[in-house]
């Protein structure tokens, strides 16, 4: 491998061009090829980078540029094809959000993955969030116990998407290459954070509409109960239904603490043994020991933290922290913090909301993974 890790990107839209834009800052990257079947979408990547070759295709660019990672960027139920096509030529991979469409083609691949991560390569899925400061600070006090027995979680993703999102291309919200709509393309990251919080989930009870768009197979609002392994419950709200766009939060609760993640800052933190001893009122208010806004920050070593409405670059930042991680597992051979088994379980848990918006039941996630429901058609149930 040279100095720099070389990167070819496929898929030259709007996240590949942000993924572009990450890795440009990234001094372990070099963008070298630029894959996409639309000659448009290549020549605006390449007119914010013009390094890259461009290429029609993958086999092309394999065939004709020295490429260490694959970075696949395109429609959702596309990912495995190409993720496959890239281990199979021994390359290091990164697949965008989420890993595919299909639990069961995800479960076949997961074990291609594990083969070729036991042979050196080095693959993985863009869960971003994971990285952001206020999440890892909550994943710790869980995981560390400092908030006791986790008890509940609530998470709302309350965005709103004019009708010419959908519009924007044939393969938006369809169920073969989208997979979904707001839970599946705008609320899986919330979903991978449950878990990552909560633990593995056991079973869903869910209900999903599409009330506010035309033209689109899937629903732009869904709201379901989870029960986890843990014994914690959460509710879930996700939805492109909401006007003019509110925020994503996260709330975790437990027997000694809580915590609440709302726009990726840390709005509120109170644990067994906080700081206390501020008058209430007012943002970085502390009360009984709880701590909000800036000192819930501060509390946990965020105090640095941008603040404000998120700009492009809050984007950018997020993955540009996770190409952290990745060039770390690249260069030393090390676990990606991201692994396919996390975003396969991502996939089950929204795949099994589904079901059970489908079939007015209560879906058990491990049955989802086991293939049960492979057959259900996922229709919506009244608009």
């Amino acid at each position: 491998m040279t100095d720099s890790i070389r990167v070819a990107i496929v898929g030259c839209g709007v996240i590949g061009r942000n993924h572009a834009r990450a890795i440009g800052e990234h001094p372990a990257f070099e963008v070298v090829a630029a894959v996409d079947p639309v000659p448009e979408n290549s020549a605006a990547l390449l007119a914010e980078f013009p390094s890259p070759v461009a290429y029609s295709t993958l086999a092309d660019a394999l065939r004709e540029c020295a490429v260490d990672l694959v970075v696949i960027c395109t429609p959702s139920g596309t990912h495995l094809d190409l993720a496959r096509e890239a281990v199979t030529a021994g390359k290091h991979v990164v697949i965008e959000k989420p890993l595919d469409v299909n639990v069961a083609r995800a479960a076949e691949f997961a074990g291609l993955a594990k083969q070729a991560a036991d042979a050196g390569q080095m693959i993985t899925v863009i869960s971003q969030h994971r990285f952001d400061p206020a999440s890892v600070a909550v994943a710790r006090a869980v995981h560390g116990g400092r908030f006791g027995k986790p008890t509940s979680g609530a998470a709302t993703v309350s965005w709103w998407r004019e009708q010419s999102y959908y519009d924007s291309g044939d393969w938006r919200g369809t169920w073969q290459l989208d997979g979904g709509g707001a839970l599946m393309n705008q609320g899986v990251h919330t979903v991978d954070l449950l878990c990552w919080f909560l633990g593995r989930p056991l079973e869903v009870q869910a209900s999903a509409r599409l009330l506010a768009h035309e033209r689109v197979e899937v629903e732009d609002t869904v709201a379901a109960t989870v029960v986890f392994e843990s014994g914690a419950i959460a509710v879930l709200l996700a939805t492109t239904a909401a006007y003019p766009g509110l925020t994503a939060r996260i709330q975790i609760h437990g027997s000694e603490g809580s915590a609440v993640i709302d726009n990726d800052r840390l709005e509120y933190f109170h644990a067994k043994g906080s700081a206390a001893g501020h008058e209430p009122g007012g943002a970085g208010s502390v009360t009984g020991g709880a701590v909000s806004g800036n000192q819930a920050e501060a509390e946990v070593g965020l105090a640095d933290t941008p603040a404000g409405p998120r700009t492009e670059h809050d984007f950018v930042l997020g993955h540009r922290r996770q190409y952290d991680d990745i060039a770390h597992a690249v260069s030393t051979g090390a676990r990606p913090r991201v692994t396919i088994e996390d975003a396969l379980m991502s996939l089950a848990f929204v795949r099994a909301i589904y079901v059970s918006a489908a079939l007015g039941e209560r879906i058990a996630v491990a049955d989802v993974l086991d293939g049960k429901y492979s057959d259900v058609r996922l229709e919506l149930k009244g608009r």
